[in-house]
């Protein structure tokens, strides 16, 4: 908030750069509030369920993230993470190959254009967060809570940033908040990303999967700089989160340190993550990710 506030003053004193610069150093705040968010939503950030819930709505404001809503969708994700059979809410479409040659040439075009690097990064966020969660997708028809959920955080966020509006002005809040927004956005799209779709991910039928192998082996140890790695609030020690979600984000470290052998399991570091971009589908042949340019050249080849 103090970030904000002076890059507000700055935007109104005719300093639209600097205060574009300031959203940087916001986004980053930004997404360690989406952590603490995520981790009330796995009862672990407090002792006491009632606290994790009513922190993890208010901060749901800031990130534009309906929480009860969001809650259920992460823990269908948890419980369904790696199984080929049980790709449902809460994960990133994913086909295996065989999937996508059986669609019709639109189709693949549609999912091409899904998985592409400028959709998935650049207008997927701003999608998932500024548009698709202002509703209840997938829970449309579970009843009065998923739509409290998303309606109530949307008309709380309405009112918050109107009252901001209203005291500093509408280009300051927008030009800064909407920056600061988008690039979280951005960050945490990536961060989800990169958890589950990794050179070496591990995917399974129903009848070979189990939670706590796929656990490990189907999310990623994103060994990030110890600056990124705060930021994120250790969200990169993802193969551990998913294997006890309910171990705060503050001592997944002790984790990591406590059982070494952990260390090197599923693990990435930030320049190989650059390149997991271009995986796109499953092979169950050869069981692991592949790029469409991997499937196009092999199809060559056999023709």
């Amino acid at each position: 908030m103090a970030i904000w506030g002076l890059a507000w003053f700055l935007h109104r004193q005719g300093y639209w750069w600097a205060a574009l610069l300031l959203s940087i150093p916001a986004a980053g705040f930004l997404v360690r509030l989406f952590m603490i968010q995520h981790d009330c939503g796995h009862g672990a950030f407090f002792r006491w369920r009632q606290a994790n819930d009513w922190v993890g709505r208010v901060i749901g404001v800031l990130t534009l993230t309906p929480y009860d809503y969001w809650r259920h969708t992460h823990a269908i994700h948890h419980a369904t993470s790696g199984n080929l059979d049980r790709r449902t809410l809460g994960a990133i479409e994913t086909l295996t190959v065989d999937e996508y040659l059986a669609l019709s040439p639109a189709r693949r075009l549609g999912y091409r254009l899904y998985r592409n690097p400028a959709v998935m990064f650049g207008l997927g966020p701003a999608f998932v967060f500024f548009l698709m969660q202002r509703l209840p997708i997938g829970m449309m028809r579970q009843g009065w809570r998923p739509w409290l959920s998303a309606l109530g955080t949307t008309a709380a966020v309405a009112a918050v940033f109107g009252g901001l509006i209203w005291i500093f002005g509408a280009a300051p809040v927008l030009v800064v908040n909407v920056a600061t927004l988008l690039l979280a956005a951005t960050v945490g799209v990536w961060l989800f990303y990169v958890q589950h779709q990794f050179e070496g991910a591990a995917w399974a039928r129903n009848s070979e999967w189990k939670r706590d192998d796929y656990a490990l082996a189907g999310s990623s140890h994103y060994d990030l700089p110890p600056v990124l790695r705060w930021f994120t609030a250790n969200i990169g020690i993802h193969h551990v989160h998913h294997l006890a979600s309910r171990i705060p984000f503050y001592r997944l470290p002790k984790v990591l340190k406590d059982f070494p052998e952990l260390k090197s399991i599923s693990r990435v570091t930030f320049w190989q993550s650059l390149g997991f971009a271009r995986l796109a589908l499953w092979d169950e042949a050869e069981r692991r990710l592949v790029s469409f340019r991997d499937l196009d050249r092999r199809r060559g080849l056999a023709a």
